[in-house]
């Protein structure tokens, strides 16, 4: 049945215990009970698969709607819900509906058009507004509990509000507290029954965990609202409730990555990407459904240092191109169950068709957003690309920067700050994004700038800007002179993703890859001089930037001159519509470079 928020919130205010019961009614398991040796006893097994999904940010087709065609890489992956519902069927039919559940670890309402024409065009918290196309195709396809991930919250929290309600299944997070009275803001968990053959039904307990970066990354929608404290803390605080609730299984479902490791240093006491920990430190889990890396693992196994058992965690491929199915093997022996064995995989969504089902269900939102995204806003003199972007000072990034570093100086005008230099920070978002010559999209606009980002305006020195491109231009691996370049393998040290590398606009630098990674900036200047240390600049940032995400320095503690609440992405599609002619000549120079021993890489 579906979760009632309002009736776990209410309970939540006595007891602080909610169950949502899904599959008490079903009907016998298709397998057969099985005899197992095991003390001089013949006991009985039953097997049941958990499959899962995560951060499917706003993917429901197998379209790319930055580019309006089908959805390719150099892998051939393919993404979206209607793929993924097909696998489903397929896991279903061989294992038998009712021993299976569904499961997601959060990220699903941001990423794509699609997802956005829904939180902002045709928003689904109008009065009789539409049911959000993430929740439409996740009903139909049958899912059980969906952990929240960090950017559920990007469109603020009536819009996440609107969306759990759309839901027929929960939205988990124990660890997203009421700021106030700290109890849970969504239910933490859900507790399934699965009938057997043998013995008593199976009862799978589901705790959502999600990222602690929220109270950084979204902290204009959060502060004072709502609390995100450590996933091991509310893993331990949680787990031995449900087993005394008599759950069997215990499966973590977190919206954070497996590293140990957080990309916000400091700033937040907690752990970004926290899993691995988890499973470490908490003893009472079986199985973690990983998500908000974006990283593909099949299985991988952590030892409870309390129980020596092994925890096994799996991570599926963004945006739907894998589904993670984690098969379980019980055993009924002196009254109980107990897990046997788990095992994980990830099956490949590029092997199957779209689910009919689907795509008619959705087929109409669906027109309506590449509609959309085919609107004309102007035209370019000539075509920009973003493929050198992560090496070369381009066009379309100076694009990015020029817009923002223009909106920011309107915004100053007449105040005290008005007279100070505008400088503005932007990174290779998409590889693929490109503005064509002749006329443009919206769709091509947007494609510059994936993501929901604010802008925000931060007072730097010199010094502090130094520190900063110090700080970005560790992205690049260390090549000695002389030493053969390979440009798809300059970038991405340390494992830092390109939007974590930032180029910044308004100066000119150099960036000596031969240097170790703190020492590699050289002839910074500003309009031709070098930079005084302790002069001033407004630096036009991203929200994201501005609150600690990519841990770089100096900008989170710095003073807040101006902000905005609209989309960086917007802003650029009204600016384009607004001048009519986006002409490269008018704003892009080479201001940036790789060199060796002052000698230039390209």
């Amino acid at each position: 049945m579906a979760f009632d928020r309002r009736t776990f919130l209410g309970s939540t205010a006595a007891t602080g215990a909610a169950v949502a019961l899904a599959g008490a009614a079903s009907t016998p398991a298709a397998a057969a009970p099985q005899g197992v040796e095991g003390s001089g006893s013949l006991a009985r097994t039953y097997a049941f698969t958990v499959m899962g999904t995560t951060d499917l940010h706003g993917n429901v087709f197998n379209w790319d709607y930055f580019t309006d065609k089908e959805f390719d890489d150099k892998a051939h992956n393919d993404v979206g819900l209607a793929k993924i519902s097909t696998l489903v069927n397929q896991v279903r039919a061989e294992k038998g509906r009712r021993n299976t559940l569904l499961i997601d670890a959060g990220d699903t309402i941001q990423g794509t058009q699609l997802s956005y024409y829904y939180a902002k065009v045709d928003p689904i918290t109008a009065r009789r507004g539409p049911v959000h196309p993430m929740a439409q195709a996740m009903n139909a396809i049958g899912y059980d509990a969906a952990a929240l991930g960090n950017h559920e919250f990007n469109y603020g929290i009536p819009v996440l509000r609107k969306f759990e309600e759309q839901c027929d299944f929960p939205l988990l997070g124990a660890n997203a507290l009421d700021a106030k009275t700290l109890r849970p803001a969504f239910a933490p968990y859900s507790m399934h029954k699965l009938r057997t053959p043998c013995g008593r039904d199976v009862k799978v307990a589901v705790l959502g965990l999600t990222n602690p970066g929220i109270a950084i990354w979204d902290k204009a929608n959060v502060q004072g609202k709502m609390t995100f404290p450590g996933l091991e803390e509310q893993a331990a605080k949680y787990v031995p409730k449900l087993r005394s609730m008599g759950a069997d299984v215990v499966i973590v479902s977190a919206h954070s990555g497996s590293s140990g490791t957080s990309s916000y240093g400091d700033q937040l006491p907690h752990i970004e990407n926290a899993a691995a920990l988890v499973a470490e430190q908490v003893p009472g889990i079986d199985a973690i459904l990983v998500g908000h890396a974006h990283t593909e693992i099949p299985e991988y196994r952590v030892k409870n240092k309390a129980t020596g058992k092994d925890v096994v965690l799996s991570e599926p491929l963004k945006w739907g191109q894998r589904l993670t199915l984690f098969d379980f093997e019980l055993t009924w022996a002196k009254g109980r169950w107990s897990v046997a064995k788990v095992v994980a995989k990830v099956l490949n969504s590029n092997t199957v068709a779209e689910d009919p089902k689907i795509t008619r269900l959705l087929s109409d939102e669906h027109r309506k957003v590449v509609a959309y995204v085919n609107q004309v806003i102007g035209t370019s003199t000539q075509a920009m690309s973003s493929a050198d972007g992560p090496v070369k000072d381009v066009a379309i990034i100076d694009l990015i920067n020029h817009v923002q570093a223009e909106t920011v100086k309107a915004a100053l005008a007449g105040t005290e700050w008005a007279a100070l230099p505008v400088l503005s920070q932007a990174s290779c978002f998409s590889r693929t994004a490109a503005i064509p010559a002749g006329q443009v999209t919206i769709k091509d606009a947007a494609g510059l700038y994936p993501f929901e980002n604010t802008m925000e305006a931060r007072l730097l020195t010199g010094a502090q800007l130094k520190d900063y491109l110090e700080y970005s231009a560790r992205y690049f691996v260390r090549t000695a002179p002389g030493d053969a370049v390979d440009p798809a393998k300059l970038t991405n040290a340390e494992s830092i993703p390109d939007y974590n590398y930032d180029a910044v606009y308004g100066l000119a630098y150099d960036i000596d890859i031969a240097q170790p990674a703190g020492s590699r900036i050289t002839g910074l200047t500003f309009q031709g001089k070098a930079v005084d240390p302790a002069a001033q600049f407004v630096f036009a940032v991203n929200n994201y930037r501005a609150s600690g995400g990519g841990n770089f320095p100096h900008v989170p503690q710095a003073k807040q001159l101006w902000s905005n609440s609209d989309e960086i992405r917007n802003t650029i599609i009204q600016w384009v519509k607004a001048k009519g002619t986006v002409d490269p000549a008018q704003f892009a120079s080479v201001d940036w470079r790789l060199t060796r021993a002052g000698v230039p890489v390209f």
